[in-house]
This record gives structure tokens, sequence and C-alpha cells, in this order.
């Protein structure tokens, strides 16, 4: 598998914000967000090709039972499947962050999804319409859903986006408490000026907020 980059550090977003754990980042994606925040997974996919044993020897280094396997997009890496198979022979808690666009049966203990709204859709004449044909796929989302315990993650730039998530969480019958909100940004400045709006909506709508922890402590650097 072509890895990004293997660390451990804390969960910084979603329902286990905080919790320590070891990041397996593949590289590789079937979109190109126009806010990624890890181009080198995929608008120039760099990293190292590693064996299941190379990966798994680093995990053990580490002092943690939660795993995230993240990307890029993880849910079409070669060997996926036998990764997390792996993982969960170990014991180790599982939490993969997929863009809910293409399926695999894993072994996973928290399915997070973020949808991609279309905030994300490149200028890019290259990719902008592969991407709007890709970044929202229903019948992936719900199966997802139906077959994992599961967080649904929107990144939000505007107050706006919050018609397009209304019409998403409808149309796959999200149970709202496990939506979850989330400013886009790359900054602690960006990242406060657009939490302060989005918190009033999520308490408006009942919507789960959540920070980006891990840039609030440590800048938008690699390893973290």
């Amino acid at each position: 598998m072509k890895i990004a980059e293997l660390f451990y550090s804390i969960q910084g977003e979603g329902a286990l914000v905080g919790v320590p754990s070891v990041f397996i980042r593949t590289s590789g994606c079937n979109l190109r967000c126009a806010w990624c925040d890890t181009p080198y997974t995929s608008w120039q996919p760099e990293g190292t090709d590693l064996d299941l044993d190379q990966i798994l020897d680093e995990v053990a280094a580490h002092p943690a039972r939660h795993v995230v396997v993240t990307g890029g997009e993880p849910m079409i890496a070669p060997d996926i499947v036998a990764l997390c198979g792996r993982l969960r022979a170990r014991g180790m808690h599982i939490t993969i962050e997929t863009a809910g666009t293409v399926f695999a049966p894993v072994a996973c203990d928290l399915m997070s999804i973020s949808p991609k709204l279309a905030n994300s859709t490149p200028s890019d004449p290259g990719w902008s319409g592969r991407h709007e044909r890709l970044r929202i796929q229903p019948a992936v989302l719900m199966e997802l859903m139906a077959r994992y315990e599961y967080q649904l993650k929107f990144v939000i730039t505007r107050p706006y986006d919050l018609a397009e998530v209304r019409s998403l969480v409808d149309l796959v019958s999200a149970d709202p408490e496990r939506v979850i909100l989330m400013p886009e940004g790359t900054d602690s400045e960006r990242l406060r000026e657009r939490g302060v709006w989005l918190a009033e909506i999520c308490k408006a709508e009942g919507f789960r907020f959540s920070p980006r922890l891990h840039v609030d402590l440590w800048g938008a650097v690699r390893g973290v």
C-alpha cells in the first residue's frame, strides 16, 4: 500500500476528538477537493510503498488502542480489507475516514463519512466535472450507514452550505445526532471566525459541532 504518512497523535475531529490514535494515511483519491488539506494524497499523491507487516509493526510501536485509517480515500487503497482485518485481529478500535463514494467490506468500529458538498468542487477543468459527478453517492452512503456505526461529518465554508446538508441528511435518513458540522480552514483564525457562526447553526439545527483540534494545537503541518 502507498502510505503518505503514519504517525501517533490525537484525533482532532468528530465524535472521538481528543482520543490518542495512530493514523495510517493512504495516498490516492478519487476526488479533488478545492480546499483539500492533504494535497499530497490527492492532487500530487506521494508516499512510500509498505507491506501490511511494516504497517502493523509501526502501529504496534505506539501505545494506542485506536487507529484511524484515512487518506486520500482509504476505501480505494489496495489491501484495505486485509489491513483492517489484521488491525481488528489485534484488538484495535478502527475508524475509517472516507468521503463515502466507494464501498468495501472492511472491519470498522466507526465509519467517519465526510460527504463532499458543492463547496468542494474545484475550478480545475480537468477535474471539476468528474469530482461533481462522484462526490455524492447516496447508495454507497446508505450501505455504509446500514452496516457500521457511523458519523456524517460535513466541511462547512458558508452558512448556505446548510441547505445542501439538510437535503442530504433527509435523502439518506441520517440520525441528526450523528451529523457533525466542521468549519473549513487550515489556520486557527479562520476556524475561529467560521466556528462562531457555525456553532449557532448547530444549536439551531440540533447537529454536532466539531473543532479541528490538531490545527488549533499545531497548525497545518503534517504528522499531527
